[in-house]
């Protein structure tokens, strides 16, 4: 299996593909940095990207967790769901990004980095 990695410049889904068809099948777990605009990919749990990402100079508030399903189309591609982004005290109470503003940022941030 590939080893997770930390990803700042452009890859095309075709590599998110074959990631996919290791771990999961048809989908790559993600920790996407808002502020940095990077993302982590690999791990078998969300919480190891993340990690790997706070180790990397990344701050918590800024980290959130998406499903990214690369066969699937636009619209519908990234998943917002994990146990990462249960956040009451960022007001986000479920494990879906509860902010239109924040998930923008997010489609922006895995748009520039995924071709």
């Amino acid at each position: 299996m590939s080893p997770m990695q930390i990803i700042t410049k452009t890859i095309d889904r075709s590599t998110l593909k074959k990631l996919a068809e290791e771990r999961f099948g048809d989908m790559v777990k993600a920790v996407v940095d808002i502020d940095r605009h990077i993302m982590a990919i690999g791990g078998e749990l969300h919480s190891d990207e993340e990690q790997i990402l706070l180790e990397q100079g990344s701050k918590q508030e800024n980290l959130w967790g998406i499903n990214l399903y690369p066969d699937r189309s636009d619209e519908i591609w990234i998943e917002f769901d994990s146990m990462i982004n249960l956040r009451p005290h960022q007001g986000n109470r479920s494990r879906s990004v509860d902010d239109a503003a924040t998930q923008a940022a997010i489609r922006a941030t895995v748009s520039s980095l995924v071709s």
